[in-house]
């Protein structure tokens, strides 16, 4: 581990995730504590994503920006809205330069899927079809996210490709969840992790999922064809239940003739990157900004 990630590791918070109401409000207090992010370089507005159905997002968008990234929130699809995720999305605009759309979809267990992914899939066409209204070269739309955001970044990709949507320039996934077999070694193994573990992440494809059985929309680790996909970044950390399958979806994605960078960050755990006083955390944060800036500068 990490010395610098080791040293926070007593003051984690511990969210229940059979409980999904308490850990939604736990996460939503210790967000709102967290110091506001500095907004000063770019405009913010909050929207509406008038399709059926209507979504939530809030726009951030810095001055002389292009391209723009439909932003998809972590947690486990049971907690996170736009208000947590507020400081992220508005990192990842200043770091990168494009505009985000971050996407306040809807949560399981209350909602499970395909709600969440029919929201970001909403959020997607409704960013295309609004281009020139929000400013943005319709050429240069990326998906992106955190865990299980990243997921449904990453089945949009699939979604966007099989029924011919809105082109995707670029996928941006960080410590992705993709897999609810969990038979990879590192599901399997990492039963105590800092943040999330192995009984952790199974509680939330449990939710996730409902009584629905996994599809590849769901799962898109399970998808049969990875080919015809966007260029992809996947980021992994060392010590989280998603890594091996992280990794294994790179691959893949390259056997299929996709591009990919790919970066294990080693002695990081699952969603570390927020502790941002950690030299490896500025440098992650910093990758995966220079990633989107690069994947929609051309």
């Amino acid at each position: 581990m990490d010395p610098e990630l080791e040293a926070f590791i007593p003051f984690l918070p511990r969210l229940d995730m059979n409980d999904p109401v308490t850990a939604r409000k736990d996460f939503a207090e210790r967000a709102a504590a967290a110091p506001a992010p500095d907004t000063s370089d770019m405009e913010v507005e909050d929207r509406t994503a008038s399709v059926d159905p209507d979504v939530a997002v809030r726009v951030y968008r810095p001055r002389r920006a292009q391209g723009a990234v439909v932003w998809l929130h972590g947690g486990g699809g049971v907690f996170g809205d736009l208000d947590t995720e507020h400081p992220w999305a508005a990192r990842v605009a200043s770091l990168s330069g494009a505009v985000v759309i971050s996407v306040g979809y809807r949560l399981a267990p209350e909602d499970p899927f395909p709600a969440a992914f029919d929201d970001a899939y909403a959020a997607l066409t409704w960013t295309a079809e609004h281009a020139d209204e929000l400013g943005i070269d319709p050429a240069r739309i990326a998906v992106g996210g955190h865990s299980a955001g990243a997921n449904l970044a990453a089945a949009v990709a699939l979604r966007a490709r099989d029924e011919q949507g809105p082109a995707i320039r670029f996928q941006l996934l960080n410590q992705p969840g993709l897999d609810d077999r969990q038979e990879t070694w590192s599901a399997r193994n990492f039963t105590d992790t800092p943040w999330f573990d192995r009984d952790k992440i199974a509680a939330a494809w449990r939710h996730y999922l409902g009584s629905r059985p996994a599809t590849s929309y769901a799962a898109p680790a399970r998808a049969a064809d990875l080919s015809g996909l966007p260029p992809a970044y996947i980021a992994t950390a060392e010590f989280c239940p998603n890594r091996d399958e992280g990794i294994a979806y790179a691959l893949r994605l390259m056997q299929a003739g996709v591009s990919v960078e790919l970066h294990q960050w080693p002695g990081t755990f699952h969603g570390s990157q927020a502790l941002l006083s950690a030299e490896v955390s500025q440098r992650q944060n910093a990758e995966l900004g220079a990633a989107l800036r690069r994947a929609l500068a051309h």
